[in-house]
């Protein structure tokens, strides 16, 4: 008898440690209603680069939950990883799924490391296979969400960091991180609604030395829509509705902006998927002389006027996908309009941002200014 009332109770037990686990219900950032863990304590990320979000919101260790990753940060942002695997040595040894980012997963590879959440890019959700992986760990009882830290950058950015704080019950840091990031773009916004002169054209040229071909840009998303917030007049708007497209030479030319802007992310020990060289292990010198090399190799770049009239730029890539791109909001800003922006310090903010809400030193160089190329 006392066993069974044991038996009877340990059910009872269960059920209610279950109701527990299994009690909240977020709205991710394709409105789907899901039910996770009250505290997921065994995270899965579609990119390995959400680490740089995480790492706003958890104290210490910010992927002290993740049970595995694809391989994509150590792969494309080499620098940031060496800095998180360096201060918190167990990074490195959580298991990575290809090298790739959410287009290499699959669930059978997922399912055996035995997370309590799975958390993937929006940007993953775009095919039939997509739609599987989701439906295949949701069948298997592992709940979805998605952020979108990619795309929509000025609409989901802070959804994404708030959907984050809640998931892990962190949403005293999302507010915190929320409020610096809405107080730096109102800056911006709120001084080009009192301009009334003429926006400066500018080239967004992504990746600059990367390729043969000129020129991958963006337009109708990611840092597209960001240059175009810091009142930016992107040459390439008329002839790409996409978010990434082409620039040919001969519309370079024809356009010849009064801003260039380049991005690299090239680190001194490797420059396998970027050559011009900007992050955290990159000095002052090392990515002015790396953006004046390049452009020297590029004449039709070098004999443009923004280039000539000391008006090109320099930013690390990286910035675009994570809460970070706040400051290059304000590089974006700063350069179009360098009167107007007189007083703002992008590197007072980045460097803020790493004091208030990072767990790492701030190091290395982000941006660079070639004021002429004569």
């Amino acid at each position: 008898m006392r066993a069974l009332f044991l038996t009877k109770a340990l059910l009872v037990m269960l059920l209610l440690a279950n109701t527990t686990a299994w009690g909240k219900t977020v709205t991710d950032l394709l409105g789907r209603q899901v039910t996770i863990p009250n505290n997921p304590s065994r995270l899965f990320l579609g990119e390995s680069r959400l680490l740089h979000t995480l790492a706003l919101l958890e104290p210490g260790n910010p992927a002290q939950r993740v049970v595995g990753w694809p391989g994509d940060m150590a792969r494309y942002d080499a620098q940031s990883w060496e800095k998180y695997t360096t201060a918190f040595p167990t990074i490195a040894q959580i298991p990575r799924l290809g090298d790739g980012g959410p287009h290499t997963l699959n669930a059978e590879a997922i399912l055996p490391l035995k997370p309590d959440l799975v958390i993937l890019p929006r940007l993953a959700k775009t095919s039939v296979e997509d739609d599987a992986l989701q439906q295949t760990l949701e069948r298997a009882g592992i709940p979805v969400i998605y952020v979108d830290l990619r795309v929509e950058l000025l609409k989901n950015t802070l959804p994404s960091v708030r959907l984050l704080g809640e998931v892990l019950n962190r949403t005293e840091s999302a507010t915190a991180f929320s409020a610096f990031y809405q107080q730096h773009m109102d800056t911006i916004s709120q001084r080009l609604a009192r301009y009334h002169g003429q926006k400066p054209t500018v080239m967004l040229h992504l990746h600059l030395g990367r390729r043969d071909t000129c020129c991958i840009t963006a337009v109708g998303g990611n840092l597209g829509e960001l240059l175009r917030f810091a009142g930016g007049d992107n040459i390439a708007a008329d002839s790409i509705q996409r978010v990434y497209g082409e620039l040919n030479p001969e519309k370079v030319l024809a356009a010849n902006p009064d801003v260039y802007i380049a991005t690299g992310m090239a680190g001194p020990e490797g420059k396998r998927f970027s050559a011009l060289m900007l992050g955290p292990d990159v000095s002052e010198q090392q990515a002015q002389n790396s953006f004046t090399t390049l452009l020297q190799q590029e004449p039709i770049l070098s004999h443009l006027n923004a280039v000539q009239q000391g008006r090109a730029w320099s930013m690390w890539h990286n910035f675009y996908l994570s809460p970070y791109h706040v400051v290059m909001v304000e590089m974006f800003a700063k350069a179009l309009y360098p009167d107007l922006f007189a007083d703002l310090q992008p590197q007072d903010t980045l460097k803020q941002l790493y004091q208030q809400f990072l767990p790492i030193e701030f190091s290395g160089t982000f941006w660079s200014h070639i004021a002429h190329e004569r």
